[in-house]
């Protein structure tokens, strides 16, 4: 009986344990996105400024999983949309979500998504192919972004303004991600 009663505890203090951790791992990713969206450089001819989101979004959703990176990323706009400074330059509010970025925006939870499924499939197992899920997230971001953009500016202008300057930095984010996943494994112990 004692063993029994033991185990049990153990199982619910286990699932407990186990659910604590998850939602902490998804605060602090949705924190670490924040944070990155602080990170800030506008340009004169687009309304799409170079961020760190994207670097937080691909590590987030390679580390933590489809599942975790995909609610970590829907906290992030969820607490956006509610109020919190979260988006970039301390920016909030609906206006984010609806305006020419906010289709980025929606990337980033389809990014999560991809990334996520894919590297839990294996694809982190070597830089090269990191470097490479890397880049897959962040062209599901391009498309979900220019698709919304384009409403406001045409097709043709909105891969003008909203991918073609930021492949450069966005490919050095890829790079950045893929070197900086080792330690955030081992500070996630994942």
């Amino acid at each position: 009986m004692q063993g029994t009663l033991s185990l049990q505890w153990t199982r619910r203090i286990g699932l407990r344990q186990s659910a604590v951790t998850s939602a902490a791992l998804v605060l602090l990713g949705t924190a670490a996105v924040a944070l990155l969206a602080q990170v800030r450089i506008p340009l004169p001819f687009t309304p799409v400024p170079i961020t760190g989101q994207t670097l937080g979004v691909l590590l987030i959703a390679a580390v933590l999983g489809a599942r975790l990176g995909t609610a970590s990323l829907g906290l992030y706009l969820a607490s956006g949309l509610a109020g919190l400074p979260f988006f970039t330059g301390g920016a909030s509010g609906l206006a984010h979500l609806t305006g020419p970025t906010g289709g980025f925006l929606a990337g980033f939870l389809a990014a999560a998504l991809v990334v996520g499924a894919l590297a839990q499939r294996g694809w982190t197992r070597s830089w090269q192919k990191t470097a490479a899920l890397f880049a897959l997230g962040s062209l599901v971001i391009y498309i979900c972004g220019a698709a919304y953009l384009s409403i406001f500016t045409g097709l043709r202008q909105a891969l003008l303004i909203g991918v073609l300057p930021f492949l450069p930095g966005d490919l050095l984010k890829a790079i950045l991600a893929a070197a900086l996943l080792p330690a955030a494994w081992k500070l996630t112990a994942r």
